[in-house]
């Protein structure tokens, strides 16, 4: 069975929001939960150690979130109105990864370079786990999803050296460029920005952008892009939303060698699915339809992989029909055989597209 890399999970804003712990598995979490108004607000969880082992997830892009106050919640603690929160907010979701992985070495490593890549990835790649007989570490690379919180593009040599390695400038909009809820261009501090973030050494991340924005970012950003998580908006019939890629966009990504995972929710693989329907209409077919879409643009399948943004405002029931936990992801080889995939394009879906992302530009030791 191939190990997976997950290319976006929200778990510290979680842990902040919902105390969450991702030691236990998904289904003490749901236990625990069961009285409260966690699951009403971010569903039910996706995501737990155990559940990890048995889903042979070996790596997961982990975000530091917070949203502008503007669209929070009243609930909400992870939002920001200005740097002073934002600073606050992202300095304690970096905590929490490290008391994870310093106070559970044996079920997370945070991962910020080539050498801490390799020990991480040798052991899924060298014996799938067998939970609880044999278990490997899960590898933790640090995204920031959205950065319209920092005072100014230098503030990200800060945020390098406490260990992001991905960020996407943009969730809402529009300080930098134009995003899912305000549209709009790069302004001038948004290509200065990218300038800052190339020369550093960033991944960046186009996800959430709006059209105009990806187009440019993909033209301008002299380092590596990807989608971490988004799907394809040529399978919606009825939708205005710029929050899936056009197909211009994912052949514009594809010619700059960067990778796009597929985000298993129901409401971004169907028209006009909600809250509250059937989930039968929804199964990991339409995954793999968008995933398909993507290779077939690309000519190949070096360029598809899986960002699940789970836990991140969504949970069980809103994912396909097969899905309870992320361990039901290897259900997805099946579906991947079924339309002709060999198991080496397989192997790139599940983990050696986004391996070949990180190998090629983390930094070295």
């Amino acid at each position: 069975m191939p190990f997976i890399i997950d290319a976006h999970e929200d778990l510290a804003c979680a842990m902040a929001e919902y105390q969450r712990d991702y030691n236990r598995s998904a289904a003490e979490t749901r236990r625990l939960e069961e009285n409260t108004l966690a699951p009403q607000r971010n569903g039910q969880t996706l995501l737990g150690w155990p559940d990890y082992q048995h889903g042979q997830v070996g790596l997961v892009i982990a975000t530091l979130f917070q949203a502008p106050a503007r669209y929070g919640k009243p609930w909400d603690t992870q939002v920001f109105k200005d740097t002073r929160d934002s600073r606050r907010n992202y300095q304690l979701q970096l905590d929490l990864y490290r008391r994870l992985a310093d106070q559970h070495p044996d079920h997370f490593k945070i991962v910020k370079d080539k050498s801490a890549l390799v020990d991480v990835l040798r052991p899924w790649l060298d014996n799938p786990a067998d939970y609880p007989t044999l278990t490997h570490p899960v590898g933790l690379v640090i995204s920031m999803e959205g950065v319209e919180g920092i005072e100014s593009p230098r503030e990200m040599e800060e945020w390098w050296e406490a260990g992001a390695r991905l960020a996407g400038p943009v969730w809402a909009g529009t300080r930098w460029c134009g995003g899912t809820r305000e549209h709009g261009g790069f302004t001038s501090e948004g290509r200065e920005l990218l300038a800052v973030m190339a020369d550093i050494g960033y991944i960046l991340d186009v996800s959430h952008m709006d059209d105009p924005s990806v187009r440019e970012a993909l033209d301008r950003y002299e380092g590596p892009v990807i989608a971490s998580h988004a799907n394809c908006r040529a399978l919606f019939k009825h939708t205005d939303s710029e929050r899936q890629l056009t197909d211009e966009a994912i052949r514009r990504l594809v010619d700059r060698d960067g990778v796009m995972g597929v985000v298993p929710f129901n409401v971004f693989l169907v028209d006009d699915w909600k809250a509250g329907d059937d989930r039968r209409r929804v199964t990991l077919d339409h995954v793999v339809a968008h995933i398909d879409h993507i290779c077939q643009i690309a000519g190949d399948a070096r360029h598809a992989a899986i960002g699940t943004d789970f836990d991140g405002g969504f949970g069980w029931p809103e994912v396909p029909l097969e899905i309870n936990t992320i361990a039901d992801l290897p259900k997805l080889e099946g579906k991947l055989k079924e339309r002709g995939y060999t198991a080496d394009e397989i192997n790139g879906i599940f983990h050696g597209n986004w391996q070949r992302i990180l190998e090629t530009h983390l930094p070295s030791a």
